[in-house]
């Protein structure tokens, strides 16, 4: 019985590489940082951003997991500490970042594609269809295939950029970086946004900690070796860059591939188009298994349809809040990149200040419920950690909402979205009255 239970929970290794496809999948995506911060901004950004940004995020992600590993993850902790409207709101601006999100991969697979069958374009719609249907298949199986999937995509998606790292420090000479202006406060925004984009996701993770073998020490461990892996790689490959002598302008647009094939031939750019492949591949099923588990937990409390959390007989997945999932992400597929990072950030944001909330209020709330890992700070240090992440959030959407060159902004489209929650929570009051005291 035992052994037949812990074939179907995923394990640490697995974890870690689930966790490295949520959180980031490669540097793929970093490409834009160069061109947004320049030359002097865009290493020191990256060194300070991702400890003023992740660092809290973490530690609040691991202390209330360890109190309340369950499925549903960040909106248990919420609903549990902030009442069920906030609750509510955790568990609807999630999916909705989620959904901006994964619409992101499909398109990536596509343009990395194009770099090996330039017609690729023309297929685009087909192509990301049968990707976002293909992982809604791999998701309804089981945890257990896509943590074995994540597991062997990681290393497909580091191997190519190892190897660029190896051919760049062996025998190609450095040139002096292309000389950049200093950015303007819009531009500044988005280099913020780029960075938070490629390091968000930590609490996605946790939705499904009751299928995690050993969860509070595996999360622990897990998360540990995702952001050294992160860090590392994206400051390798952006250093990199800076002293390949590639045109900026041109990076951005052509991704890393490119850069691959300038340092030593097309063989290295294909290489890297694959990895990106790969990387769609692996990011869109980590975090529709994530996202999956988030309604179902919602519709489980009454705040959804009852439907959305019916399990398969067979594989005891929530297959119709995967299949709902899948059919959202299919009408968003046609955005840009840039604005669905902005939108994706800005929703982001708002729903982990609210798991910052609910760590300060558990903290008063209850004091000795027992908690396998602790932040060893009182209530006053925790209100300046969580106040890094809010400084820096603050800033960054200033900055890109100064940007008028793209039309209606999508930071304003985002704070829409963040508002409309408000009214379907009304909707739902009205319809059951007994939810506004709970």
């Amino acid at each position: 019985m035992t052994g037949r239970t812990s074939s179907k929970k995923i394990r640490t290794l697995q974890l870690a590489a689930v966790i490295f496809f949520t959180v980031s999948g490669g540097p793929y995506g970093l490409e834009p940082l160069l061109q947004y911060a320049g030359n002097n901004l865009a290493i020191l950004l990256l060194c300070i951003v991702p400890f003023l940004w992740d660092i809290p995020a973490i530690l609040t992600v691991l202390e209330l997991n360890s109190m309340m590993p369950v499925a549903g993850g960040y909106y248990k902790w919420v609903k549990t500490a902030l009442g069920t409207r906030f609750g509510f709101y955790e568990g609807m601006w999630t999916w909705f970042y989620t959904f901006v999100d994964l619409a992101i991969y499909p398109v990536l697979f596509v343009q990395y594609t194009s770099y090996l069958f330039p017609g690729m374009e023309a297929y685009k719609i087909p192509a990301c269809l049968f990707i976002i249907w293909g992982s809604a298949a791999l998701n309804i199986i089981g945890i257990v295939p896509v943590g074995r999937m994540s597991f062997v995509l990681s290393n497909l998606v580091l191997m190519p950029f190892v190897l660029m790292i190896v051919i760049f420090l062996s025998s190609h000479a450095a040139v002096a970086a292309p000389a950049t202006a200093t950015p303007t406060f819009p531009l500044f925004g988005m280099a913020l946004y780029t960075i938070m984009w490629n390091f968000l996701g930590w609490d996605s993770a946790t939705t499904y900690a009751e299928e995690v073998e050993n969860p509070v020490r595996s999360y622990i461990v897990s998360v540990a070796i995702a952001f050294v892996s992160v860090l590392a790689i994206y400051l390798a490959v952006i250093f990199v860059a800076q002293r390949s002598g590639i045109n900026y302008a041109n990076l951005t647009q052509q991704g890393f591939p490119a850069l691959g094939t300038l340092l030593s031939g097309r063989w290295l750019g294909v290489l890297i188009a694959c990895g990106g492949m790969a990387s769609s591949i692996g990011l869109y099923n980590a975090n529709i298994l994530s996202v999956s588990r988030v309604p179902k937990a919602m519709a489980d409390d009454g705040l959804l349809p009852m439907k959305l959390s019916a399990v398969h007989p067979r594989f005891q997945t929530p297959y119709i809040s995967i299949i709902v999932c899948s059919v959202i992400v299919s009408f968003m597929i046609l955005r840009t990149f840039a604005d669905l990072v902005v939108i994706d950030v800005t929703i982001y944001g708002a729903g982990l200040f609210l798991e910052f909330f609910s760590l300060i209020k558990m903290r008063l709330k209850a004091p000795d419920m027992h908690r396998p890992f602790r932040i060893p700070l009182g209530v006053p240090g925790l209100c300046l950690l969580i106040a890094l992440p809010i400084a820096l959030y603050v800033t960054a959407l200033t900055g890109v909402c100064m940007n008028t060159t793209n039309g209606i902004n999508p930071a304003y489209a985002a704070i829409v979205i963040l508002a409309i929650t408000e009214v379907a929570w009304q909707i739902l009051v009205w319809r059951r009255p007994g939810l506004k005291n709970s």
